[in-house]
């Protein structure tokens, strides 16, 4: 059950942009072709990451070769083979993330899945104005405006979760950092975990104070 909600929220997040600003709009739109969109991305990225992969292993394999028969001395040798060592664990790495996405793809055409991850674009489309102003309320020295648009949209999601889908408080925020370290930048998911943890104490104070 948790794999299957984390790729729900993993095609949410993927098929968020593509939602209208309006809400009244959102059946003209139709969900379900957000959701094979989001679908059709996670294919893609199979196919970008195996290209990328076989790219690093040609460039590794040609600087081997450059080290024996093109190098200076031995010291432009080692370095010419240190670099074909860095490529050719990028491309081992990558390789072990695409590996992870055939696993999501099947998981991405599971009724449940495609259920939850439906719900989640359903709330935050019909709530964005009440969940970007709690977004806004728990900045510090930011703007949502200015905010790089996938932090946003995790965020959203978390708090959509939190406030309309029943998910503790605890697991949002956690399962937020999590799709923020495979989608965010270097610094995005410490920053989404500051500032969802502020719109936890505002939600709780709010309650407290009802």
């Amino acid at each position: 059950m948790k794999k299957a909600r984390e790729t729900a929220r993993e095609l949410a997040l993927l098929g968020i942009s593509q939602l209208p600003t309006n809400p009244e709009l959102l059946e003209a739109k139709k969900l379900q072709d957000v959701l094979l969109a989001a679908i059709r991305t996670l294919t893609t990225e199979v196919q970008e990451a195996l290209e990328a992969a076989a790219s690093e292993v040609q460039r590794s394999s040609d600087k081997l070769l450059a080290s024996e028969i093109r190098a200076a001395d031995i010291q432009s040798a080692r370095t010419m083979v240190r670099e074909a060592v860095e490529l050719t664990q990028t491309a081992i790495n990558r390789l072990g993330s695409a590996m992870e996405f055939p696993e999501l793809i099947q998981l991405a055409n599971q009724q449940d899945v495609r259920t939850y991850a439906l719900q989640i674009l359903t709330k935050v489309s019909a709530n964005r104005v009440q969940i970007d102003e709690l977004l806004s309320e728990s900045l510090v020295d930011w703007q949502i405006e200015r905010l790089p648009r996938i932090d946003r949209d995790i965020m959203r999601i978390a708090i959509a979760e939190m406030l309309y889908l029943g998910l503790p408080e605890q697991v949002s925020v956690n399962e937020a950092v999590q799709l923020a370290k495979r989608y965010s930048g270097d610094e995005g998911h410490r920053f989404i975990n500051g500032v969802l943890r502020r719109v936890v104490d505002k939600i709780n104070a709010e309650a407290v104070s009802q």
